[in-house]
């Protein structure tokens, strides 16, 4: 499961600025905005594509082309997320200190290809969460600043990577790319959706479709 919300996409005028920057050919460029929203002309985008095929070190203006979204997703996917560390910014929210703020349920988890059998495994474990959950509220005195962290191990620890946590991110367009071409065909549905959202924002067809970088 993966839900994708507040999706935003930005400074594509400064990206294009700064491309035509090192051969001062800023009178080229055909773009402009209309309506409050950036159009992105036609040899404007030709430079775009030619620059994306010279590979990375004269695409850098795809790095200054911003998306920030609200991500919920399980714990075995964002461990994989997390290899695109350069270029991105995640807030997330956080297992340590609010993992016992609510009661868990089924719907805490990514769990839409279980098996029946697997699904009510995945039911008891959720019971015994929210045991040492009570167990871990019943013995704390925050009012004391006192914590007994026993209770709260066991959650920690337990807790399935079926777990889905919410986090902020903001990537730009050269993480996108990246993506793109190395998650494509992952066996995750994850990604897959993930990807599909991706290509929705704009512009993302026109510069990274192969057939469209010739």
């Amino acid at each position: 499961m993966i839900k994708i919300e507040n999706m935003d996409a930005w400074g594509f005028e400064h990206a294009v600025r700064g491309m035509r920057n090192p051969m001062n050919s800023w009178d080229k460029s055909d773009s402009f905005n209309y309506g409050g929203s950036f159009i992105l002309g036609k040899k404007d985008l030709k430079l775009m594509r030619k620059l994306i095929k010279a590979g990375n070190s004269h695409r850098k203006f795809l790095r200054q082309i911003f998306v920030s979204m609200d991500i919920t997703a399980p714990l075995y996917w964002w461990k994989e997320f997390d290899t695109y560390k350069i270029g991105t910014t995640t807030n997330s929210c956080s297992t340590m200190h609010t993992i016992h703020k609510k009661e868990f349920t089924i719907d805490d988890f990514s769990c839409e290809h279980l098996f029946m059998e697997s699904l009510m495994t995945l039911s008891k474990i959720v019971n015994v969460l929210n045991s040492y959950r009570n167990d871990y509220l019943a013995k704390n005195d925050y009012l004391a600043k006192k914590e007994d962290k026993n209770d709260w191990w066991q959650i920690i620890q337990l807790l399935p990577s079926s777990y889905n946590q919410k986090r902020t991110v903001t990537i730009n367009y050269e993480n996108i790319l990246n993506i793109v071409e190395q998650r494509e065909d992952h066996r995750l549905d994850e990604w897959y959706l993930f990807i599909k959202a991706l290509k929705n924002l704009p512009y993302t067809k026109e510069l990274f479709n192969e057939e469209n970088k010739k």
